[in-house]
């Protein structure tokens, strides 16, 4: 037991999580795909409040009482963390409407080089050499996947693509900033004003019930258990590698809309996502000899 414990609770554990935390994520792309008409607005704000309630519920059923202070306990960090959560979903929104989405997801990518700087900035985490191979594979692997879809665009939309792997990034590293406290209440927080943003900017939210049935669910199994997991994977991963992880999000979200309607991936699109895979893979299985010199 104890064995078992040491393994869930180290590095490799971790990566595990984030990586459980990714498939979750990869499934947006099949539920939007599933919408009747709903616009992106109205999806992020039901998906948002659903959100919301879910890591409440989480909260209040793992700390009770103490809720209050678990919330206060994220101090500074956390609410900017928030803040950078926030401003990752409406750039990511943003990029997708203003250039292709070869594009947004390409510079979405780059949040593992953000990480990577804003880590050994804030946090002074040095990224070993293997990692440093890893992700520029990774990146190409991405590259491989856009392919023809990869295009110039407009300037503004690929400039929201690239804020949005910034924000990304500095998601990250304020959770691995306030890894001594619980994460949730930074995540929670996030979908409120989330929540708030998106009710004002939404035309309407007026939507049928199918529409609104499945952006509520987007919010509880999507992203609500993937911020659960990210968060406890963050705790025990740097924040370059945890970021590395996370691209197995863009690897199977077009499988999941393969298997599920029939919309064949390219060959470009297996390939990528074999090398980012394999760059993942490679990355978690690897050992970190100083991490293990330290356990």
């Amino acid at each position: 037991m104890n064995a078992l414990s040491r393994t869930i609770s180290g590095r490799q554990g971790g990566a595990l999580l984030v990586f459980g935390a990714a498939i979750a994520w990869s499934t947006a792309g099949l539920a939007v795909r599933s919408m009747d008409a709903a616009g992106a607005w109205q999806i992020l704000f039901y998906r948002s409040l659903a959100l919301s309630i879910f890591l409440l519920i989480v909260l209040v059923a793992r700390h009770r009482s103490r809720v209050a202070g678990i919330a206060r306990d994220i101090g500074w960090a956390g609410v900017l963390g928030a803040l950078c959560m926030v401003a990752a979903f409406m750039s990511n929104i943003l990029a997708m409407t203003k250039t292709t989405i070869a594009n947004a997801a390409f510079l979405q990518a780059t949040q593992v080089f953000f990480g990577a700087g804003l880590g050994r900035l804030v946090l002074g985490e040095k990224v070993p050499a293997r990692t440093w191979v890893a992700m520029i594979a990774a990146l190409g692997g991405v590259a491989l996947m856009m392919g023809d879809g990869f295009a110039a665009g407009t300037l503004i939309g690929n400039l929201y693509g690239l804020s949005c792997g910034f924000w990304a990034a500095a998601f990250a590293v304020s959770l691995r900033f306030c890894r001594g406290a619980d994460n949730m209440p930074i995540a929670c927080l996030a979908a409120i004003v989330a929540t708030g943003a998106t009710a004002a900017l939404a035309p309407s939210l007026d939507v049928s019930l199918h529409d609104m049935s499945l952006s509520l669910g987007m919010g509880v199994f999507q992203i609500g258990v993937g911020m659960v997991l990210f968060g406890l994977g963050a705790r025990r991963v740097p924040a370059a590698e945890l970021l590395l992880l996370a691209l197995v999000e863009l690897v199977v979200a077009p499988l999941w809309v393969w298997l599920a309607v029939g919309e064949v991936p390219s060959t470009l699109t297996l390939g990528g996502g074999a090398l980012v895979l394999g760059a993942v893979v490679g990355q978690v299985l690897v050992p970190n000899r100083r991490v293990a010199a330290a356990e």
